[in-house]
């Protein structure tokens, strides 16, 4: 097995404390940190849809994640250096009066390990700050947000409503998503995409922004 293959073996079962060694192998090797990177977001594909088919649950997604994430720690330098492009910025969010960020949270190591730079506001988010991070990252490809109570799904449909009056509007793409939220629900807020679970967030995430 190359070490391209172990890594991308690694990643899929979490093997965070192994991963930044195989990447360094990998780069020993003279595999160039773009390939080392696109091996691992290939893996975090598997671990994708083998969550989409109930094959592995939220735990065994997360320590995934976050083994890819030790592994593009290595990599950032070398990327940045190389003048990589990245898939493009997303802005991440959990609407005004709604705490919750566990699948935020989890939608936003995804969408990461897809290769999109990620701004995560947290929780609480009023809809103007929305607006202001995309006015100061104009190359915002995607703003993502979260509702997962039936009593926030009025402050998601207000912030949906304050990106669709701006300027830059035809710039980006607005996902959401979370309990309550309905494909029906999204489409009649303006919304250009709904998932219902952090693997096809990531994946809806790369066809809006291609």
């Amino acid at each position: 097995m190359s070490k391209l293959d172990e890594l991308a073996a690694k990643v899929e079962i979490g093997k965070a404390k192994l991963v930044p060694g195989l990447v360094q192998e990998a780069l020993d090797e003279g595999n160039a940190p773009e390939v080392v990177l696109n091996k691992m977001i290939g893996a975090m594909d598997v671990v994708g849809e083998k969550f989409k088919n109930n094959e592995i649950f939220v735990p065994e997604m997360l320590i995934a994640a976050r083994a890819m994430k030790k592994g593009v720690e290595v990599l950032k330098p070398l990327l940045a250096a190389g003048g990589t492009q990245d898939a493009g910025k997303v802005i991440i969010g959990t609407v005004a009066g709604d705490l919750h960020d566990i699948g935020k949270n989890l939608v936003a190591m995804m969408i990461e390990s897809a290769g999109f730079t990620v701004i995560d506001l947290g929780v609480d988010v009023p809809a103007d700050k929305f607006v202001q991070t995309v006015r100061e990252n104009p190359d915002t490809k995607i703003v993502a947000l979260s509702a997962l109570l039936t009593t926030t799904m009025p402050a998601l449909k207000d912030a949906v409503a304050l990106l669709n009056e701006q300027d830059f509007r035809g710039n980006i793409k607005v996902m959401v998503g979370g309990a309550p939220i309905t494909p029906e629900f999204a489409a009649e807020i303006g919304a250009d995409a709904y998932t219902d679970d952090a693997a096809s967030a990531a994946a809806k995430a790369k066809e809006l922004a291609a």
